[in-house]
């Protein structure tokens, strides 16, 4: 490296940061940690358009809680790992910075400032090197590091960080909730012109079904078990119904591996995840009775949506179809009819017109 980009932080002391206080969301894919994230294409799409700008090049994701905020980040990984991004960000580093593995053995603000400092220097300085690989720093629950985030052990953090915001040299995405965005950072109008939103929307049953679909793999491996596609919508259905207080797709994900485990300790491994296993956890969570969770026409209903999204339903219709011989008169059976409802209709003008000069000539006489 030339004298022009000697650092102050130097790489050995940068990577043992990351080492002890982040995690290398892309490494982790690299090394197959991550299942597939799905359907936050456009919301993915939108964080790359952020961080290729010259000015404003910092995201925030805002969502309700379990709606998936930290997983888009993951989504932001996987397509910079499968180099499905512009050149500006082949090769770039999505890390995670644990503000609890970093303030944890502290024991003042400045002894944590004097671990987060050098992290944000050493990212900083080396950003205008183009040798270099891009390092992208999320921060979750980002509201947190600001002042008025009373009770947070990382409250003004955002003043260490302003410099560097503002001077471009750090690429960040932060992530919280709409309400404490506005409690907290919009109260900062530095902060919050230096970020740019973009908004995740809890996904619906369909949505979620094929969150789950993609989830699943993960999900047989690690209990030995196969989730026949209708009971993976029976559990979008019955979280989207009667979670109400927990926000998809978290709640369903959460309900399927819990029905799975429950299957396995009293059922076993090697065969199909059974009904009465996600009854018996969706009656855990709401206190509901399992037994009247059990609703045939709701069965009947996702038989059918799930034939209709995984095509099954169109296909045989399409093979009935194409079994039926060819019948040129079918296609004049709406013009015969139309004819003979216009032959009614004026049959039944002709005797109104009828009756009509009948009592007007026994009005005359």
């Amino acid at each position: 490296m030339t004298e022009k980009w000697e650092y102050s932080v130097s790489d050995e002391k940068l990577e043992e940061l990351i080492k002890n206080y982040c995690t290398d969301f892309t490494a982790l894919e690299r090394e197959g940690r991550y299942g597939p994230i799905t359907g936050r294409d456009k919301e993915i799409s939108d964080c790359v358009l952020i961080l290729l700008q010259r000015g404003r090049k910092n995201v925030c994701f805002l969502a309700p809680a379990g709606v998936g905020k930290t997983a888009a980040v993951v989504g932001l990984a996987q397509v910079i790992v499968a180099e499905k991004v512009p050149d500006y960000l082949i090769g770039a580093r999505v890390i995670e910075v644990d503000l609890s593995r970093m303030a944890s053995g502290t024991t003042s603000k400045a002894e944590f400032q004097d671990r987060f400092l050098p992290l944000c220097k050493g990212v900083s300085e080396r950003y205008h090197n183009p040798e270099n690989d891009r390092i992208i720093l999320f921060l979750d629950e980002i509201h947190q590091i600001m002042p008025t985030c009373h009770g947070s052990a990382y409250a003004g953090l955002s003043d260490t960080m302003k410099p560097y915001l503002t001077a471009g040299d750090l690429l960040m995405i932060g992530a919280t909730t709409l309400d404490e965005f506005r409690e907290y950072v919009a109260l900062d109008p530095a902060m919050d012109r230096r970020f740019q939103k973009v908004f995740l929307k809890p996904p619906t049953v369909h949505e979620t079904y094929a969150i789950m679909k993609a989830l699943r793999p993960g999900l047989e491996k690690h209990h030995h078990l196969t989730v026949p596609n209708e009971l993976l919508m029976l559990i979008c259905y019955l979280a989207e119904d009667h979670m109400r207080k927990r926000n998809q797709p978290d709640k369903s994900i959460i309900t399927a591996d819990a029905a799975m485990a429950y299957h396995v300790m009293h059922k076993g491994i090697d065969q199909d995840l059974d009904a009465h296993s996600i009854y018996y956890m969706v009656a855990r969570e709401t206190g509901l009775n399992a037994q009247a969770l059990n609703d045939e026409k709701l069965l009947r209903k996702i038989a059918e949506e799930v034939a209709i999204i995984e095509g099954e339903i169109e296909a045989e219709l399409k093979k009935e179809a194409e079994s039926k011989p060819y019948d040129p008169s079918e296609d004049l059976k709406d013009v015969e009819m139309d004819k003979e409802f216009q032959a009614e209709l004026k049959r039944k003008e002709a005797e109104e017109q009828q009756r009509l000069e009948s009592s007007e000539n026994a009005e005359e006489s």
